[in-house]
């Protein structure tokens, strides 16, 4: 049986949380089959929970990243960015006396692990960069990046629902985002079952910290591709043409390698954590043949 080992790790200005589900006894990495490191943002390691039952015959290491879930920040600490994030799994595996990982990260955690390859390549053996919201390859970059600026400043202005209600509405658009799309309407946060209470708080991982910094991050292509890291860029087959998908297809165009699908959407690996459901045993067999280097590159995009 798994057992759960949790951790906190101090860390410029925030206290980390990570767990170590080891499946039998103390850590103890096997060359052969290295620890498997599981990377949301702001999503918390709670997220993982569907996913990493999956993997019983695995080491697997989670986390909440600096001011998500159970790891704290210091309130002079305004925001946060990639290489910052990068920094912080990089202390976690380094605590953990771990040279090297398999590595999954989703949305923001796969723009994290991007950065952490670029800084320190020899801890990564393979990564899946699932999704990663990231506007820089994209043909409608400049407009991405302007709706990412007013989603910050709506969160600044009017708050958690407002600008929540927002991010669901851009999320959902299907191919590329037009200026009709930005003129349009501020949605109704009470058509999302979102309030509009105002408590005055400005914390929230995704808009009050990650928000300026995360989209507009661009990847050092020569770095990654130079780096001894597999670096694999996937998108799930429902969400392809989503802003999350096609970010994803992008960055795989880059860096000249096949788009690897998954199963379901960008939270198909949940299993209702969240309230969100997806198809999470089909996704870790899916992420186990990845890893495994079985038909990893053959992503086998559907037309578009």
């Amino acid at each position: 049986m798994t057992s759960t080992h949790t951790h906190t790790l101090e860390r410029d200005g925030a206290l980390l949380a990570y767990d170590v589900h080891d499946p039998a006894g103390p850590l103890a990495p096997d060359p052969g089959r290295p620890p498997l490191l599981l990377v949301g943002s702001p999503m918390s390691a709670e997220g993982f929970t569907s996913l990493r039952a999956h993997f019983p015959d695995r080491v697997v290491v989670t986390y909440d990243p600096r001011g998500a879930g159970r790891s704290t920040l210091d309130p002079a600490v305004t925001a946060t960015t990639p290489q910052d994030h990068a920094a912080d799994v990089a202390a976690v595996l380094d605590a953990l006396g771990l040279a090297q990982v398999q590595a999954f990260g989703s949305s923001g955690g796969a723009v994290n692990l991007l950065a952490l390859v670029t800084a320190r390549p020899e801890l990564v053996s393979t990564l899946v960069a699932h999704e990663p919201p990231m506007a820089a390859f994209l043909p409608d970059r400049e407009l991405w990046l302007e709706v990412n600026t007013e989603l910050g400043a709506t969160y600044r202005r009017e708050g958690f629902g407002p600008a929540t209600a927002a991010f669901i509405t851009y999320v959902s658009i299907q191919g590329p985002i037009t200026a009709e799309h930005l003129a349009a309407p501020a949605p109704d946060p009470a058509a999302f079952g979102l309030g509009t209470d105002d408590d005055g708080t400005r914390r929230d991982p995704l808009f009050g910290l990650n928000n300026a910094s995360c989209v507009p991050y661009e990847p050092d292509l020569e770095a990654l591709r130079a780096a001894p890291t597999r670096v694999l860029v996937a998108c799930g087959v429902e969400s392809r043409q989503g802003f999350t998908g096609r970010a994803a297809a992008g960055l795989a165009e880059a860096m000249g390698s096949e788009l690897v699908v998954f199963p379901s959407h960008h939270a198909g690996f949940l299993g209702g954590e969240f309230g969100q459901q997806g198809e999470p045993e089909a996704f870790a067999a899916r992420l186990r043949e990845v890893l495994e280097g079985s038909a990893a590159d053959q992503g086998q995009p559907e037309p578009v």
